[in-house]
Protein backbone atom coordinates (compact mmCIF):
# COMPACT_ATOMS: atom_id res chain seq x y z
CA UNK A 1 0.00 0.00 0.00
CA UNK A 2 2.89 2.15 0.38
CA UNK A 3 3.52 2.53 -3.37
CA UNK A 4 0.22 4.16 -3.68
CA UNK A 5 0.16 6.76 -0.37
CA UNK A 6 1.53 10.16 -1.64
CA UNK A 7 4.05 11.30 -3.33
CA UNK A 8 6.92 8.71 -5.10
CA UNK A 9 10.32 9.10 -6.22
CA UNK A 10 10.81 8.06 -9.96
CA UNK A 11 13.81 7.74 -12.21
CA UNK A 12 15.00 6.73 -15.33
CA UNK A 13 17.84 4.74 -16.46
CA UNK A 14 19.44 3.71 -20.23
CA UNK A 15 21.11 0.61 -18.66
CA UNK A 16 19.58 -1.84 -15.52
CA UNK A 17 20.86 -0.53 -12.00
CA UNK A 18 23.86 -2.23 -10.43
CA UNK A 19 22.28 -3.20 -7.00
CA UNK A 20 19.08 -4.42 -9.32
CA UNK A 21 18.40 -8.28 -10.74
CA UNK A 22 15.55 -8.70 -13.07
CA UNK A 23 13.56 -11.83 -12.44
CA UNK A 24 10.91 -11.09 -15.53
CA UNK A 25 11.03 -9.58 -18.72
CA UNK A 26 13.82 -8.00 -20.26
CA UNK A 27 15.76 -4.83 -20.44
CA UNK A 28 15.06 -1.73 -23.21
CA UNK A 29 17.77 -1.63 -25.55
CA UNK A 30 20.47 1.40 -25.42
CA UNK A 31 19.17 4.40 -27.40
CA UNK A 32 15.16 3.16 -27.61
CA UNK A 33 12.58 5.78 -28.94
CA UNK A 34 9.36 3.57 -28.62
CA UNK A 35 6.63 3.89 -26.25
CA UNK A 36 7.31 4.43 -22.47
CA UNK A 37 8.42 1.58 -20.55
CA UNK A 38 8.99 0.98 -17.02
CA UNK A 39 10.70 -1.54 -14.72
CA UNK A 40 8.70 -2.28 -11.72
CA UNK A 41 9.67 -3.51 -8.00
CA UNK A 42 8.81 -7.47 -8.47
CA UNK A 43 7.78 -7.25 -4.68
CA UNK A 44 5.55 -4.90 -4.72
CA UNK A 45 3.86 -5.68 -8.14
CA UNK A 46 3.03 -8.93 -7.11
CA UNK A 47 1.32 -7.43 -4.08
CA UNK A 48 -0.76 -5.06 -6.47
CA UNK A 49 -1.53 -7.90 -9.02
CA UNK A 50 0.47 -6.19 -11.95
CA UNK A 51 2.36 -8.72 -14.72
CA UNK A 52 4.17 -8.18 -17.36
CA UNK A 53 2.46 -5.94 -20.18
CA UNK A 54 0.44 -4.41 -17.66
CA UNK A 55 0.26 -0.20 -17.85
CA UNK A 56 1.24 2.48 -14.94
CA UNK A 57 0.32 6.11 -14.88
CA UNK A 58 2.02 8.51 -12.87
CA UNK A 59 1.15 12.39 -13.05
CA UNK A 60 4.86 14.48 -13.36
CA UNK A 61 4.56 17.93 -13.09
CA UNK A 62 1.12 17.68 -13.34
CA UNK A 63 1.02 15.64 -17.03
CA UNK A 64 0.34 12.06 -17.15
CA UNK A 65 2.61 10.01 -18.14
CA UNK A 66 1.47 5.77 -19.19
CA UNK A 67 4.33 3.40 -19.22
CA UNK A 68 3.96 -0.66 -20.27
CA UNK A 69 5.68 -3.02 -17.69
CA UNK A 70 8.59 -4.30 -19.76
CA UNK A 71 10.39 -6.16 -16.77
CA UNK A 72 10.24 -6.69 -12.84
CA UNK A 73 13.45 -6.39 -10.14
CA UNK A 74 14.73 -7.56 -7.05
CA UNK A 75 15.52 -4.83 -5.04
CA UNK A 76 16.56 -5.16 -1.41
CA UNK A 77 15.26 -2.18 0.16
CA UNK A 78 16.84 -3.05 3.49
CA UNK A 79 20.74 -3.11 1.63
CA UNK A 80 19.86 1.24 2.28
CA UNK A 81 20.97 2.06 -1.45
CA UNK A 82 19.71 4.24 -3.76
CA UNK A 83 16.22 2.41 -5.45
CA UNK A 84 13.05 3.25 -6.72
CA UNK A 85 10.07 1.15 -7.16
CA UNK A 86 9.43 2.49 -10.90
CA UNK A 87 12.53 2.51 -13.38
CA UNK A 88 11.32 4.45 -16.81
CA UNK A 89 12.97 4.17 -20.29
CA UNK A 90 14.89 7.88 -21.00
CA UNK A 91 12.22 8.49 -23.56
CA UNK A 92 9.55 8.95 -20.74
CA UNK A 93 11.07 11.83 -19.25
CA UNK A 94 12.82 13.68 -22.32
CA UNK A 95 13.48 17.23 -21.71
CA UNK A 96 11.64 17.19 -18.35
CA UNK A 97 13.49 18.98 -15.41
CA UNK A 98 14.87 16.31 -12.85
CA UNK A 99 17.37 16.49 -9.65
CA UNK A 100 21.04 14.38 -9.61
CA UNK A 101 20.71 12.09 -6.39
CA UNK A 102 23.85 10.14 -5.23
CA UNK A 103 25.69 8.13 -2.67
CA UNK A 104 28.99 8.80 -0.83
CA UNK A 105 30.80 5.68 1.22
CA UNK A 106 33.91 5.76 2.69
CA UNK A 107 33.49 2.97 5.70
CA UNK A 108 37.24 4.09 7.13
CA UNK A 109 36.30 8.06 7.27
CA UNK A 110 36.02 9.60 11.01
CA UNK A 111 33.44 11.63 12.39
CA UNK A 112 35.46 14.86 10.90
CA UNK A 113 36.65 14.02 7.76
CA UNK A 114 32.67 13.52 6.54
CA UNK A 115 31.84 17.00 8.17
CA UNK A 116 34.85 18.37 6.28
CA UNK A 117 33.01 16.84 3.23
CA UNK A 118 29.79 18.44 3.72
CA UNK A 119 30.90 21.65 4.47
CA UNK A 120 33.48 21.57 1.27
CA UNK A 121 30.68 20.13 -1.08
CA UNK A 122 28.56 23.12 0.19
CA UNK A 123 30.33 25.64 -0.26
CA UNK A 124 31.39 24.38 -3.31
CA UNK A 125 27.62 23.60 -4.28
CA UNK A 126 24.96 25.89 -2.47
CA UNK A 127 21.73 24.42 -4.11
CA UNK A 128 23.53 20.76 -3.27
CA UNK A 129 21.81 19.16 0.03
CA UNK A 130 23.50 16.53 1.86
CA UNK A 131 22.03 14.19 4.61
CA UNK A 132 23.78 11.81 7.09
CA UNK A 133 22.41 8.32 6.82
CA UNK A 134 24.70 7.25 9.30
CA UNK A 135 22.61 8.94 12.04
CA UNK A 136 19.63 7.47 10.94
CA UNK A 137 21.41 4.02 10.70
CA UNK A 138 22.30 4.56 14.38
CA UNK A 139 19.35 5.27 15.95
CA UNK A 140 17.83 2.45 13.86
CA UNK A 141 20.77 0.36 15.27
CA UNK A 142 19.72 1.95 18.75
CA UNK A 143 16.02 0.24 18.18
CA UNK A 144 17.18 -2.49 17.40
CA UNK A 145 18.65 -3.26 19.85
CA UNK A 146 16.23 -2.29 22.63
CA UNK A 147 13.71 -4.35 20.62
CA UNK A 148 16.39 -7.19 20.82
CA UNK A 149 17.05 -6.45 24.43
CA UNK A 150 12.48 -6.74 24.68
CA UNK A 151 12.65 -9.79 23.19
CA UNK A 152 15.29 -11.44 25.23
CA UNK A 153 12.92 -10.00 28.25
CA UNK A 154 10.11 -12.20 26.93
CA UNK A 155 12.00 -15.17 26.12
CA UNK A 156 13.33 -15.71 29.70
CA UNK A 157 10.13 -15.42 30.98
CA UNK A 158 8.66 -18.51 28.75
CA UNK A 159 11.57 -20.12 29.39
CA UNK A 160 11.38 -19.63 33.22
CA UNK A 161 7.69 -20.87 33.21
CA UNK A 162 8.37 -23.71 31.06
CA UNK A 163 10.59 -24.98 33.80
CA UNK A 164 8.32 -24.58 36.33
CA UNK A 165 5.19 -26.51 34.21
CA UNK A 166 8.12 -29.22 33.46
CA UNK A 167 8.85 -29.58 37.06
CA UNK A 168 5.17 -29.82 38.03
CA UNK A 169 4.91 -32.32 35.54
CA UNK A 170 8.07 -34.47 37.15
CA UNK A 171 6.45 -33.89 40.38
CA UNK A 172 2.95 -34.76 39.64
CA UNK A 173 4.42 -38.10 39.40
CA UNK A 174 6.62 -38.63 42.22
CA UNK A 175 3.48 -40.79 43.92
CA UNK A 176 3.69 -43.41 40.95
CA UNK A 177 7.24 -43.42 41.24
CA UNK A 178 7.11 -43.97 44.59
CA UNK A 179 4.86 -46.95 43.87
CA UNK A 180 6.95 -48.71 41.73
CA UNK A 181 10.43 -47.91 43.06
CA UNK A 182 9.35 -49.89 46.35
CA UNK A 183 7.64 -52.84 44.85
CA UNK A 184 10.38 -53.00 42.72
CA UNK A 185 12.75 -53.37 45.19
CA UNK A 186 11.61 -55.25 46.95
CA UNK A 187 11.35 -58.03 44.23
CA UNK A 188 15.17 -57.42 44.89
CA UNK A 189 15.71 -54.11 42.70
CA UNK A 190 19.31 -52.48 43.50
CA UNK A 191 19.00 -49.00 44.41
CA UNK A 192 21.21 -48.23 41.20
CA UNK A 193 19.17 -50.12 38.94
CA UNK A 194 16.13 -47.79 39.89
CA UNK A 195 18.48 -44.73 39.25
CA UNK A 196 19.18 -45.89 36.15
CA UNK A 197 15.76 -46.85 35.11
CA UNK A 198 14.30 -43.72 36.15
CA UNK A 199 17.27 -42.05 34.14
CA UNK A 200 16.12 -43.32 30.78
CA UNK A 201 12.46 -41.98 31.78
CA UNK A 202 14.05 -38.38 31.91
CA UNK A 203 16.05 -38.72 29.17
CA UNK A 204 13.35 -39.77 27.31
CA UNK A 205 11.21 -36.76 28.38
CA UNK A 206 13.66 -34.52 27.95
CA UNK A 207 14.34 -35.58 24.20
CA UNK A 208 10.91 -34.88 23.85
CA UNK A 209 10.16 -31.63 25.34
CA UNK A 210 13.97 -30.74 23.43
CA UNK A 211 12.34 -31.63 20.08
CA UNK A 212 9.05 -29.92 20.79
CA UNK A 213 10.38 -27.02 21.35
CA UNK A 214 12.89 -27.01 18.42
CA UNK A 215 10.28 -27.85 16.10
CA UNK A 216 7.50 -25.07 17.11
CA UNK A 217 9.82 -22.93 18.03
CA UNK A 218 11.59 -22.62 15.21
CA UNK A 219 8.50 -22.70 13.16
CA UNK A 220 6.97 -19.70 14.70
CA UNK A 221 10.59 -17.61 14.46
CA UNK A 222 10.35 -18.87 10.65
CA UNK A 223 7.11 -17.28 10.29
CA UNK A 224 7.67 -14.33 11.76
CA UNK A 225 10.71 -13.63 10.34
CA UNK A 226 9.99 -14.24 6.74
CA UNK A 227 6.29 -13.79 6.69
CA UNK A 228 6.11 -10.49 9.09
CA UNK A 229 8.81 -9.22 9.01
CA UNK A 230 10.08 -9.68 5.57
CA UNK A 231 13.67 -10.72 6.57
CA UNK A 232 15.58 -14.21 5.59
CA UNK A 233 15.67 -16.55 8.21
CA UNK A 234 18.88 -18.93 8.84
CA UNK A 235 19.15 -22.12 11.25
CA UNK A 236 21.53 -21.65 13.68
CA UNK A 237 22.45 -25.50 14.72
CA UNK A 238 24.13 -24.57 17.65
CA UNK A 239 21.59 -22.94 18.97
CA UNK A 240 19.45 -26.19 18.44
CA UNK A 241 22.67 -28.24 19.78
CA UNK A 242 22.70 -25.90 23.25
CA UNK A 243 18.68 -25.97 23.76
CA UNK A 244 18.74 -30.01 23.69
CA UNK A 245 21.67 -30.59 26.30
CA UNK A 246 20.22 -27.89 28.25
CA UNK A 247 16.63 -29.20 28.61
CA UNK A 248 18.03 -32.79 29.18
CA UNK A 249 20.40 -31.73 32.06
CA UNK A 250 17.29 -29.67 33.72
CA UNK A 251 15.15 -32.60 32.95
CA UNK A 252 17.26 -35.07 34.74
CA UNK A 253 18.91 -32.88 37.21
CA UNK A 254 15.00 -32.00 38.39
CA UNK A 255 13.96 -36.05 38.14
CA UNK A 256 17.06 -37.13 39.92
CA UNK A 257 16.81 -34.46 43.18
CA UNK A 258 12.98 -35.55 43.16
CA UNK A 259 14.06 -39.71 42.76
CA UNK A 260 17.08 -39.61 45.45
CA UNK A 261 14.24 -38.97 48.04
CA UNK A 262 11.96 -41.52 46.48
CA UNK A 263 15.14 -44.42 46.93
CA UNK A 264 14.70 -43.20 50.41
CA UNK A 265 11.14 -44.19 51.66
CA UNK A 266 10.86 -47.63 53.51
CA UNK A 267 8.77 -50.14 51.95
CA UNK A 268 6.12 -51.52 54.83
CA UNK A 269 4.04 -48.27 55.00
CA UNK A 270 3.91 -47.54 50.96
CA UNK A 271 3.22 -51.47 50.77
CA UNK A 272 -0.04 -51.40 53.38
CA UNK A 273 -1.44 -48.80 51.43
CA UNK A 274 -1.34 -50.21 47.70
Amino acid sequence: AWVLRGDRGITYAKKIPENSVLTAGTWWPEGYTGEPLVSFSAEEARNLGLKLGDTVTVNALGRNITARIANFRQVEWESLAINFVMVFSPNAFAGAPHAWLATLTDPSATTQEEATVMRDVTRAFPAVTSVRVKDAISIANELVGQLAVAIRAAASVALIASILVLGGALAAGNRARVHDAVVLKTLGATRRTLIKAFSYEYVILGLATATFALLAGGLAAWYVVVRVMKLPASFQPEVAVSTLVLALVLTVGFGLAGTWRILGQKAAPILRNL
